[in-house]
């Protein structure tokens, strides 16, 4: 991803945030639900922290590289 233009990276950055508000909508309702399917909200929880970890991984990426 590191050859990637700033702008791309800020597009995907969006696009992940996105995703990981809509699962944190998801889990919140699932978990509200009394029928609650325990092994989707663990998915959905799984999936939300890949995400963050990319969402991380993207804002590093926008943070240029200073000379030591």
């Amino acid at each position: 991803m590191d050859a990637l233009d700033p702008t791309e990276i800020n597009r995907k950055l969006n696009e992940l945030k996105q995703e990981h508000r809509q699962l944190d909508q998801d889990i919140a309702q699932r978990l509200a639900s009394i029928q609650a399917d325990e092994l989707t909200v663990k998915r959905l929880k799984k999936r939300k922290l890949w995400l963050k970890d990319c969402i991380a991984r993207l804002e590093s990426a926008l943070i240029p590289d200073e000379p030591a």
